[in-house]
């Protein structure tokens, strides 16, 4: 085989660590965090959607389209809890439990077009903190 052909093969493979089970629930689970609209939960009915005085933040604007984050299943340690199975099937290690988030990391297992929420989910679920635009690990996201 010639580096041509080589170089052809390779455009069409397919990393198969894309295809574990703990990825493709990652995917599912980044898709279904978000639900269509602005948020109406009580706080953000009563202030008419102002969120200035929160800690995260509920509405988000994803291609140009108003979404909300679903709390039941987006707390810290359920956004952990997926992404910790994710990142040691397809990494083979565990995830640092401290420090900086690699983001572009965990873009190598999350389908394109869902890029977009991994920080906004992962700062809003208490997950990280992002301090001088890195993603710091927070403890408390633990519990």
């Amino acid at each position: 085989m010639n580096t041509d052909e080589k170089m052809t093969g390779d455009l069409f493979e397919v990393d198969k660590r894309l295809s574990l089970k703990p990825v493709v629930d990652f995917n599912a689970y980044l898709r279904s965090a978000f639900g269509d609209g602005p948020c109406t939960c009580v706080r953000c009915a009563a202030s008419g959607g102002d969120e200035s005085g929160y800690e995260f933040q509920h509405t988000f604007t994803f291609d140009g389209k108003p979404m909300h984050r679903r709390f039941a299943s987006t707390a810290g340690s359920d956004v952990l809890m997926a992404l910790k199975k994710a990142w040691l099937s397809y990494t083979k290690v565990e995830l640092p439990l401290s420090g900086v988030l690699v983001l572009e990391m965990v873009k190598e297992f999350v389908e394109p077009q869902s890029h977009k929420r991994l920080a906004p989910l992962f700062v809003a679920s208490g997950l990280v903190k992002d301090v001088d635009g890195e993603l710091r690990i927070q403890p408390q996201a633990m519990a």
